[in-house]
C-alpha cells in the first residue's frame, strides 16, 4: 500500500486513493480469521501442490475457489507479448477469485502456486452452497470480488485493446459496450496515441479496417458486433437449448433484474437474456439521486452492475448480448427463439425488455446516430465532448439528469424542450437544478430542426415554436432522451398491446387478478413495457419483485 512512512516527530501523512481498490488491501485481499476458514473448510478438501502447479488458466469456465493455509499463490496477467506476469500474491488465509465465480463466463487471469502449498479446494457447486450458508463469509468475499474487478478495470489488468478514431460510431458503440459489462478494456486513439500505431504496425492492420479490438490471446477482431465480441470474449453463459427453465426473464434492465434476483432467491430455475448489458435505460443515467437508499445518488451502471452480481449470487444466469427474435406462446413449455440461431424454454415468462428512446424525426438524424447523436450520458460520452457546447433534447428526468451531469465537464449545455416548462414532466429537485446553472440554458417550445455536418455532426439548428425564430450553432454532440418506445416487436402478436406498442396487463387486458398478468397465462409482464407503468426506477423494481408471487402462483397451478 501506498502509505508514507510517519515517525514520532512528524503527522502521519496518507497518499492513498481511497478509489483505487488496489489500494485497500484490506477489503480486496483480505484474510479471513481461523474460525472461518474452519467452517470453509468444511465445503471443501485440504490439498498440498507442488510449486508451479496451474490453479487455473485464463479462458477456463467453472474454475474452483482456493483459501491458502501455508504458501503462495500468485494471479497471472498476460503482457503484451503473452508471457505471464505476476500482479498479485496471495498468501496465508487469502483467497482466490473474483466476479466469475458467481457465473459460467470465462476467468481473465491465470492462477499457480509460487511455493508448495497447502489450500483448501472449494469445488464450483460447493462455493455456492458454501456462499448461501455462510452468511458473514459471503459477504467478506462479495466485496473483495467487486473490487477486484473494478481494480482490473482501473488498471488495464487482464485487459482487451480497443483501437478507433475518437469520434468513430462504431468504436463508440464498441467501447460503450465493454464499459457497460464492467469488461477490462484500454482504449487508443489511433490519430493520437503513438502506442496505437505500433500495435496497428505490429499486427498489419489498415486505417480502413478500424475500430479493431485484440485480445490477450492477440486475436485481432474487426470492428465486432456486440454479439460477436461478447462471445470471442466469452462473457456469454452457455445456453441449454432443451431445459426447461421455470422462468425466463427478457431484459435486465432495473425490473428484469430485480425479478431475478426475487426468483433465483426463492429457489427458481431462473435465466435472464439481455440484448446488450444490464441496466436497460436507467444503465445510461449518470446519477441517479431520488431512488431510495442512495441519499449522495448512484449511477445507472452501478445499480445495474451491483444487482446483476445478486442475481447470479442466487443462482440466476444472464444470457448478454443474446437478442430474442420471436416467441412460440401457442403451448407451454413457451419456446423463445433467439437472433442469430438458437432456441430456449420455459414455463413462465417475465417480460421486462424496457422501452428506448424515440428518434427525432429530422433530415440526416440515422447518419449522425452514433456519429454525434448519442442516446447516453455517462462519464464516457462526456469525455467526448469536454469543453465542447452539446444538445440535450427532452423533458423528462433522463434528461435532466443529463444535462446536470454534462453541465459538470462541457462549456455549456442547450436543453431542448417542446413543451412550454418541465414541471409536468421532471422532478423537482432537477428543474431546480438546471434553473440555478449558469452551464444551461433552457429552450422551451423548441425543437431541433436540422443537423449539418460531415462524417459527424458538426452544426444544429434549432427553432420556437411560436416566433418561428432559428438560431444555428457549432455543436458536434447532441443527446437524444424523448419519449418511449416500447421494446416489443418480438411478441409477433402473442399478447394483447396498447394503441402504442405496449404490453397491456390487469385491467387493461381485461383480467382480473395480477396487474401484471398478461392475455397469455404464464407471461407478465413488469417496467416500461407494460402499458400504464410509471417511469421510474423504484417502481420497476418494485414490480419486478412483485411479480415472483405471481410466478409462484402459477408454476403451483399448473403443477397441481
Amino acid at each position: 500500500m501506498n502509505l508514507e512512512p510517519a515517525n514520532a516527530a512528524s503527522e502521519t501523512r496518507l497518499t492513498v486513493d481511497p478509489a483505487d481498490p488496489y489500494e485497500r488491501e484490506a477489503q480486496t485481499f483480505p484474510r479471513l480469521t481461523p474460525e472461518q476458514i474452519a467452517r470453509a473448510a468444511t465445503f471443501g478438501a485440504e490439498e498440498t501442490l507442488p510449486t508451479g502447479a496451474a490453479l487455473y488458466e485464463r479462458g477456463e469456465r467453472g474454475v474452483d475457489f482456493f483459501i491458502v493455509l501455508e504458501g503462495k499463490i500468485e494471479i497471472l496477467d498476460h503482457s503484451e507479448d503473452c508471457a505471464p506476469t505476476v500482479f498479485i500474491a496471495l498468501t496465508e488465509r487469502q483467497f482466490t477469485g473474483e466476479l466469475n465465480l458467481f457465473n459460467e463466463r470465462e476467468v481473465l487471469v491465470s492462477a499457480r502456486t509460487a511455493v508448495e502449498s497447502r489450500l483448501i479446494r472449494v469445488k464450483r457447486a460447493d462455493f455456492r452452497r458454501l456462499a448461501s450458508a455462510e452468511t458473514d463469509i459471503a459477504e467478506i468475499m462479495m466485496r473483495a470480488f467487486i473490487l477486484r474487478r473494478v481494480g482490473m478495470i482501473r488498471h488495464g489488468r487482464a485487459a482487451v485493446v480497443l483501437i478507433g478514431q475518437t469520434h468513430d460510431g462504431d468504436k463508440i458503440r464498441l467501447q460503450r459496450f465493454l464499459t457497460r459489462n464492467g469488461y477490462p478494456h484500454r482504449v487508443l486513439d489511433v490519430d493520437a496515441d503513438a502506442e496505437a500505431g505500433e500495435f496497428l504496425d505490429c499486427f498489419e492492420i489498415g486505417k480502413a479496417h478500424m475500430p479493431v479490438v485484440i485480445d490477450v490471446r492477440h486475436q485481432v477482431l474487426y470492428n465486432p458486433s456486440n454479439a460477436a465480441l461478447a462471445d470471442a470474449l466469452g462473457l456469454t453463459e452457455t445456453i441449454d437449448p432443451q431445459r426447461v427453465h421455470d422462468v425466463i426473464v427478457v431484459g435486465a434492465g432495473p425490473g428484469g433484474l430485480a425479478a431475478a434476483v426475487y426468483a433465483a432467491s426463492e429457489g427458481l430455475d431462473t435465466l435472464v437474456i439481455e440484448g446488450e448489458a444490464p441496466g436497460g435505460q436507467a444503465g445510461t443515467s449518470s446519477r441517479i439521486e431520488n431512488y431510495l437508499g442512495f441519499p449522495t445518488g448512484i449511477s445507472g451502471q452501478a445499480l445495474a452492475g451491483r444487482a446483476q452480481v445478486q442475481a447470479q449470487k442466487f443462482g440466476a444466469k444472464l444470457a448478454i448480448s443474446r437478442e430474442v427474435a420471436g416467441i412460440d406462446c401457442a403451448r407451454n413449455p413457451f419456446v423463445l427463439r433467439l437472433a442469430g440461431g438458437g432456441e430456449v424454454r420455459t414455463e413462465t415468462l417475465v417480460i421486462a425488455s424496457g422501452a428506448r428512446y424515440r428518434k427525432l424525426d429530422v433530415e440526416d438524424y440515422d447518419r449522425f446516430e452514433g456519429h454525434g447523436v448519442h442516446y447516453a450520458a455517462t462519464a464516457m460520452e462526456a469525455k467526448l465532448c469536454e469543453g465542447e457546447e452539446v444538445v440535450v433534447v427532452g423533458g423528462g428526468n433522463s434528461a435532466g439528469q443529463a444535462a446536470v451531469f454534462l453541465a459538470r465537464q462541457t462549456a455549456h449545455v442547450h436543453m431542448i424542450v417542446r413543451a412550454r416548462d418541465l414541471a409536468s414532466t421532471m422532478s423537482y429537485y432537477l428543474i431546480e437544478r438546471i434553473l440555478a446553472s449558469p452551464r444551461i440554458t433552457l429552450r422551451t417550445q423548441t425543437e431541433i430542426s436540422r443537423l449539418q455536418g460531415g462524417d459527424r455532426l458538426s452544426a444544429i439548428t434549432w427553432t420556437h415554436r411560436e416566433s418561428g425564430e432559428s438560431k444555428t450553432l457549432a455543436i458536434a454532440n447532441m443527446f437524444v432522451m424523448i419519449g418511449a418506445a416500447p421494446n416489443t416487436g418480438w411478441l409477433n402478436g402473442c399478447l394483447t398491446l396498447d394503441g402504442k406498442g405496449f404490453v397491456a396487463t390487469g385491467a387493461a387486458a381485461g383480467l382480473t387478478g395480477s396487474p401484471y398478468a398478461t392475455s397469455q397465462p404464464g407471461i407478465f409482464a413488469v417496467g416500461d413495457v407494460r402499458a400504464g407503468s410509471t417511469k421510474r426506477v423504484a417502481s420497476a423494481v418494485g414490480e419486478g419483485s412483485v411479480v415472483v408471487s405471481d410466478v409462484h402462483r402459477y408454476l403451483e397451478a399448473k403443477r397441481g
